[in-house]
């Protein structure tokens, strides 16, 4: 899920310098079909689910993809799913991926994982493989994965993969079901089990648009409140704000819809062989029936090549990196590419805030000076500063 992410955004930022499309990186999904239930995923389906499982791509077909994604110069490869070890045919998906020289990440629930398949990608390791902890307790943990035991075999699959010295990291989603133990889970991670660990709060909805997911999804307060309790990660904040902070179009202009870098120099292919920008897109290109050269060179480029129809709050937005605003996100909650998501634009506002950016004026915007919400905006940053001791609202 973390997938709507801000890497894809500055990629996009350097292709524009550079002025090529090249995929560099890309993702496949092998299913979407996942063991677990979690309440606020966008895209899980029963592991069981017949139909779906018929319908995903064969290993040959997979092998097929593989060959032309190389071809064409990809370098990085994002396996993911749904759960991967679903598949029984996973590592042979896996290996040939690794046999073409590409390099390989896996993002995985963990709670698959056995002593054999720890061995293989010991004697095969991927660039990294990222696990999904959904809490520090059983009673959180399974309160949003929906199965009994899933705890115990996360832990066990933790504690395979690490014995083996594999390159792992951990992840959370920041939801409502599990917010009060964000930072117990940062110091299991960190301190007892040395690992890497970061956390993301951006909830979409499903990808059939159901607004479900939402009703996990913290409010923007809470979710620049767990920033303020990171002081790493106000850092961070503040150092990518110094890099990307502009406006995405000069003033009065419509530019292009997309500025992420979905679709110049990365791309993502579903569990049916739909290839898009990303995860999120429900605009699509049928590999079954095509290569990826065409879908590449022409359906993506003729994405990418979409202007706006119209000036929005967004069109030309300083502080546009703080939300992670995307067409895609706007068709998932607004149902409409070029509609501002509320949601995000109260995080970004927020966000740029706290962290001292100017915020220029950009359009008819609730969030900004004269807005109907920015005295609410004033109160929730002067309730937050006070909470964190640090100086005034400007």
């Amino acid at each position: 899920m973390e997938e709507q992410n801000y890497g894809v955004w500055s990629l996009g930022v350097h292709q524009r310098l550079s002025g090529k499309r090249i995929p560099l990186g890309g993702s496949i999904e092998v299913t979407q079909r996942c063991n677990n239930k979690c309440l606020h995923c966008y895209n899980n389906l029963a592991a069981g689910n017949r139909d779906a499982r018929e319908k995903e791509l064969t290993l040959a077909e997979h092998c097929r993809i593989i060959d032309q994604i190389a071809g064409f110069g990809c370098l990085w490869l994002l396996l993911t799913g749904g759960e991967i070890f679903l598949r029984r045919d996973f590592l042979d998906i896996y290996t040939y991926a690794k046999q073409k020289g590409l390099i390989v990440t896996l993002f995985t629930n963990g709670t698959l994982i056995t002593p054999d398949i720890a061995d293989y990608l010991a004697q095969f390791p991927p660039f990294s493989i990222e696990i999904t902890l959904y809490g520090n307790t059983q009673d959180t943990y399974e309160s949003i994965t929906g199965v009994p035991g899933s705890f115990d075999h996360c832990m066990q699959g933790i504690r395979l993969l690490k014995e083996r010295k594999l390159p792992l990291k951990l992840k959370t989603m920041a939801i409502v079901q599990n917010k009060h133990e964000i930072f117990d889970m940062k110091r299991f991670v960190e301190e007892e089990l040395e690992l890497e660990f970061k956390f993301d709060a951006m909830v979409n909805p499903r990808r059939d648009c159901s607004q479900s997911p939402l009703a996990a999804r913290l409010t923007p307060q809470e979710i620049v409140q767990l920033d303020l309790e990171d002081s790493d990660r106000v850092a961070e904040w503040k150092q990518f704000a110094d890099r990307f902070n502009k406006p995405m179009a000069a003033p009065g202009r419509v530019d292009s819809l997309y500025q992420c870098g979905g679709g110049f120099q990365s791309f993502a292919i579903d569990p049916y062989g739909c290839l898009s920008v990303c995860v999120l897109s429900g605009n699509t290109y049928d590999l079954r029936k095509g290569s990826f050269k065409e879908g590449w060179e022409k359906f993506l480029l003729s994405l990418r090549q979409r202007k706006n129809t119209r000036q929005t709050k967004c069109s030309n937005c300083r502080i546009k990196p703080m939300c992670g605003m995307c067409p895609a996100n706007a068709e998932l909650e607004c149902r409409e590419a070029e509609d501002p998501v509320d949601f995000l634009c109260e995080v970004a506002h927020l966000r740029a805030h706290i962290i001292g950016l100017n915020i220029a004026p950009h359009g008819d915007c609730e969030y900004c000076r004269d807005g109907s919400r920015y005295e609410d905006i004033l109160n929730t940053i002067e309730d937050l500063k006070r909470r964190y001791a640090i100086g005034s609202p400007h």
